[in-house]
């Protein structure tokens, strides 16, 4: 007698994927700068930790939150009972002025039109279930986060068609591209149903662009489908670029309260900006009032408990420490990020230009033994078993160039982050592309002289090669 469901069976959870494999190979064996100074490090886990004191000292501050108290009086019970799955008002008002917040105050949220979720994966997975049939298909940028195989796809019954999207123009979007994956998923005889992008993007690292945007939304516009826009990553930018969500852009072609405002919806989550994951806060917003509806039915499968919506309203709501922390997390975000870019320079690699998340996409194309996925996973297995880096191949992207790998940088310290880096380096100069490109310089010093060029010096550079992937 079969005893579990093909549901629960099957492989669609992409658990056997390599980027949730590295994750069980670094629990197996953990760095700790006392306890185990040669385990493996996480550089695939995108949290940020970079702030977590500002946020402690504000709770020091204000003991009442922490302790479920309001004006010293204990409300434990009122908290701890029964609480509608619409949650609290004072809550959901606190997030929409959050998110105002970090789109500079250009547009609003309105509370009423926000549903909430355990984290960004449920807020996904329910708008999936509102939009889509089984077998009705996503379009999604590549690379993109490698938990959409199953956010989107594993209990959904849901599709993904990917947007094939190139280094030779830093993975943009385009219009070709979008044509093509539509055109696709018809060739597959699927339904699509709309397209969903992270803004910023993850794995990359980089925010869409205002014409990206507009790309996007006359894309959907024509096609009569849903733009959903994961913005869980829009308070960590840290250039000069200043977030562009798609909310702008409709408030810029002047479509807010229009039919296609209404196919358009934004996921948000606390997870990443303020680096509270463990709280699995999410939500979904929505200017279609049968969305929200719906949507707020299939939120009692994955409740934010009231005590967490308790404590973050009042956090969320001290305007004066939102302001401060969002300024302070960006310098820090930017300062590690150069970090990592320094340190991988050094080591003689390069990464594509980012502006904003925890990681960089970055190229290793230099260092496969030949151009395909298997040298790839060869080079990754090399990197996490004898390295001891825990890092995602692009291939766990589903990115359709081998060489490129996501690297965390603010789930650690500036002293774990520097050894990685220092093993990383030494890792490369002991391969014999390593050895090439140290070689290199000095032999076209030489050459310059002689004013010959021997036959096996490395005559291109891998910044040479890709100028403007940075």
């Amino acid at each position: 007698m079969k005893q579990l469901s093909t549901k629960v069976t099957s492989n669609g959870h992409g658990q056997d994927s390599s980027y949730f494999l590295g994750w069980e190979e670094y629990e197996k064996n953990p760095y700790d700068e006392i306890t185990n100074p040669n385990g493996m490090i996480q550089m695939g886990l995108a949290e940020n930790q970079l702030c977590f004191d500002l946020i402690e000292s504000w709770l020091a501050k204000n003991p009442d939150a922490a302790s479920l108290k309001r004006n010293g009086q204990s409300i434990f019970k009122e908290l701890a009972l029964f609480q509608d799955y619409h949650g609290m008002p004072e809550f959901k008002k606190a997030m929409a002025e959050f998110m105002e917040e970090i789109r500079g105050n250009r547009v609003t949220f309105d509370p009423k039109k926000i549903v909430l979720a355990a984290g960004s994966t449920s807020a996904n997975e329910t708008l999936i279930f509102c939009l889509a049939e089984p077998g009705d298909a996503f379009l999604l940028p590549t690379p993109y986060y490698p938990g959409f195989d199953r956010d989107l796809k594993w209990r959904t019954g849901a599709e993904i068609v990917p947007i094939h999207c190139s280094s030779s123009n830093g993975f943009q979007i385009t219009e070709a591209a979008l044509q093509q994956a539509y055109q696709q998923a018809q060739k597959l005889d699927l339904k699509v149903k709309g397209v969903l992008v992270t803004n910023p993007s993850n794995p990359l690292g980089t925010a869409l662009t205002r014409r990206e945007l507009n790309l996007l939304v006359d894309f959907i516009t024509s096609k009569n489908i849903h733009l959903i826009s994961d913005e869980i990553y829009s308070g960590t930018m840290f250039g000069f670029e200043q977030f562009i969500s798609v909310m702008d852009v409709l408030k810029d072609k002047k479509l807010e309260n229009t039919e296609v405002s209404k196919r358009v919806h934004v996921v948000y989550s606390l997870s990443k900006d303020l680096g509270l994951p463990g709280f699995r806060v999410g939500a979904i917003y929505s200017n279609d009032e049968m969305i929200v509806s719906a949507a707020t039915k299939m939120s009692s499968f994955g409740l934010v408990s009231s005590q967490t919506q308790y404590l973050l309203s009042a956090l969320l709501s001290d305007k004066k420490f939102t302001s401060q922390y969002l300024e302070e997390n960006q310098k820090r975000l930017k300062s590690r990020q150069r970090r990592l870019v320094s340190g991988l320079e050094a080591a003689g690699i390069t990464s594509l230009r980012s502006n904003a998340g925890l990681f960089c996409w970055v190229d290793m194309r230099h260092l496969l033994d030949t151009n395909t996925f298997e040298a790839e996973l060869e080079l990754w297995k090399k990197i996490v078993y004898n390295v001891k880096l825990n890092i995602s191949p692009g291939s766990s992207c589903h990115c359709t160039e081998p060489g490129w790998f996501r690297v965390c940088f603010a789930n650690m310290s500036e002293d774990t982050l520097d050894l990685a880096l220092k093993r990383l380096k030494t890792f490369v100069e002991s391969t014999d592309c390593g050895r090439m490109i140290s070689r290199s310089s000095h032999e076209r010093l030489k050459s310059l002289r002689k004013k010959t060029v021997s036959n096996w010096v490395f005559r291109v550079s891998w910044s040479d090669r890709v100028p403007d992937e940075r």
